[in-house]
């Protein structure tokens, strides 16, 4: 009984365990709200490139 509850206690091995949880829960995640951040992302680089394009219209006069 000593032995097993030894066994138990020990937690050698355990971080290996926690860090492919943790990617699971990271890709779960990026899976669920890939469409949103997709759409966002698109959204702001538009803005961003449509401005930056009316900034040098601006410059260039026209």
């Amino acid at each position: 009984m000593k032995k097993f509850l030894e066994f138990l206690r020990d937690e050698e091995g355990q971080t290996s365990t926690e860090y492919i949880l943790l990617v699971a829960v990271a890709a779960m995640l990026v899976f669920k709200f890939k469409n949103t951040a997709d759409e966002k992302l698109t959204e702001l680089t538009e803005n961003v490139f449509g401005e930056a394009n009316n900034i040098l219209s601006n410059m260039s006069g026209n």
